[in-house]
């Protein structure tokens, strides 16, 4: 996977690109995935959108991307073909080079408009093949128009088509014939109903099956219209039917007010599920919606805040050491300690997050001069008192190694095991604990691998507390560092309900040059 993003938007028109921009000024890492087929890419100018009136769709998209890219969102022509939905709550979106994750997605994808097939619509639509009157209206004024009746809808558009033109023809086409209220309607506005299959839109007009032109300049036409949501599908989301009077005309997705679907963490904005939208509306709904997908992540970022100072903080963990008068760990000490040091020599060894001193009463008994480390005094007290029942000595330390860090070079030895902190913290922490490394020292970190993440062990959704191999090899220079060991090692655990699952260790293992 390349990169992992606050938010991912699929789709880069005026919904997706207006969710992005509020996304973006709010200071999130933003990707905005544009399959570059918009709806209106054939209509020569946008309407109705207050201070843009008249801007060719192609210039609206240019200058929406270019003010989303000065607050460092990142565009990306290209299809997302599906995405995955993971089990701390991020997603996966597939593109055909690359894989990206996201910790919410935004799908403005649009529709698309089903036109009938009739010889010269699809050729003319956006130009002279119209929908809308509120998007086309002005520029047909006076024209003699024509409606392509395929629905109950057809004597809709003729009315209101009539507004800004007082010669229309209704082609009856598909529809249904009007009943005698409707015929009135039609008949009192001066609106003509040609009877007869139309077969065809030509420069001069509507042709009939039975060869007739009918002259007209534009024709009307009420495309069906299909939710472009191959994503939203892949994720397990349905579609709707968008129905108006008990007729169908196509799918959407619902939504509520502030575009969340069914699925927490996907909102929709725009056309894909409101097919009535017109640019100003999406733009507002893609608002709306950007704006709700960075309240939600404020809030469980604010959940995260208060987990991880309730996790790591000193007071944290005295209070569940003294939870547990008899102890929180086994007493025995970490295997992959056993494993990786039984082969070295002894000398000086710090062991950070010593608890209540296991590992390092076990390298005291094998000739090392230990110094344990901790933040928790509970914690050391009960080290000391196991040290002194055995007749081991340990330099006992109450210290945070992240304000106060170790002297370089100290020890010839240095060992954290799952020290899971904040991602910056730990950098920090790891920097001290490589430096106070001797020449010719080890270094062993063990820590909880991401993959644990997606097990029964209840591991809490912490997601930068957890950390690959990888990362760690990367912050060590090859020039000053031997890489004896990187890798995430499986071993058995129970989970809370008692079953027993596979869980993997991080492991790395270097030796100062």
């Amino acid at each position: 996977m390349s990169r992992t993003y606050d938010v991912v938007v699929v789709g880069g028109g005026a919904a997706g690109l207006s969710g992005a921009l509020a996304l973006g000024r709010a200071r999130r890492s933003v990707l905005v995935i544009e399959h570059g087929a918009p709806r209106n890419a054939q209509a020569d100018q946008v309407h109705n959108y207050l201070g843009r009136e008249g801007t060719p769709p192609a210039e609206l998209l240019a200058i929406a991307r270019s003010e989303v890219a000065q607050y460092g969102v990142e565009l990306l022509n290209a299809d997302a073909l599906a995405a995955t939905k993971l089990g701390d709550g991020t997603f996966v979106v597939t593109l055909a080079d690359r894989q990206v994750g996201a910790r919410r997605l935004l799908v403005a994808s649009g529709l698309v408009d089903e036109l009938p097939d009739i010889s010269g619509v699809a050729e003319g639509w956006g130009q002279t093949v119209l929908h809308c009157p509120y998007c086309h209206g002005w520029e047909v004024q006076d024209q003699p128009l024509g409606v392509l009746g395929q629905s109950p809808l057809s004597i809709h558009q003729a009315q209101l088509f009539r507004q800004w033109s007082d010669d229309i023809v209704l082609f009856q086409h598909t529809s249904p014939a009007p009943t005698e209220e409707q015929a009135e309607q039609l008949s009192a506005r001066g609106i003509r109903v040609v009877v007869g299959e139309v077969v065809g839109w030509e420069p001069g007009g509507v042709r009939l099956a039975s060869g007739e032109l009918v002259a007209r300049q534009a024709l009307v036409v009420g495309a069906d219209v299909r939710a472009r949501a191959e994503v939203l599908l892949s994720l397990g989301l349905e579609t709707a039917a968008f129905e108006v009077d008990g007729h169908v005309y196509g799918t959407y997705v619902p939504a509520d007010r502030t575009g969340l679907t069914a699925m927490p963490g996907v909102w929709v904005a725009g056309n894909i599920t409101d097919p009535r939208a017109q640019v100003i509306s999406s733009a507002a709904a893609g608002l709306q919606a950007g704006a709700a997908i960075n309240a939600d992540l404020i809030s469980e970022e604010t959940h995260l805040a208060v987990e991880r100072l309730r996790f790591f903080g000193a007071q944290a963990w005295e209070a569940r050491y003294s939870a547990k008068p008899d102890g929180i760990w086994s007493g025995d000490p970490n295997a992959v300690l056993v494993a990786e040091t039984a082969d070295l020599t002894p000398g000086t060894a710090l062991d950070v997050g010593c608890g209540e001193g296991a590992d390092a009463l076990w390298l005291a008994a094998r000739g090392w001069r230990v110094t344990g480390a901790d933040i928790s005094t509970v914690a050391l007290g009960r080290a000391a008192a196991q040290g002194e029942s055995q007749g081991l000595e340990v330099d006992w330390r109450h210290v945070d190694l992240l304000a106060e860090p170790p002297r370089a070079g100290e020890f010839d030895l240095v060992t954290a095991h799952f020290m899971q902190l904040p991602a910056a913290d730990r950098a920090v922490l790891y920097e001290h604990l490589a430096a106070a490394v001797s020449p010719g020292g080890t270094l062993l970190l063990v820590g909880h691998h991401p993959s644990d993440m997606h097990t029964t062990m209840g591991r809490p959704h912490l997601h930068d507390m957890f950390f690959t191999p990888e990362q760690l090899v990367a912050d060590l220079d090859p020039k000053a560092w031997e890489v004896l060991v990187a890798e995430a090692r499986p071993r058995q655990a129970n989970d809370p309900d008692g079953k027993q699952v596979t869980i993997r260790d991080t492991l790395v293992r270097a030796r100062r040059r």
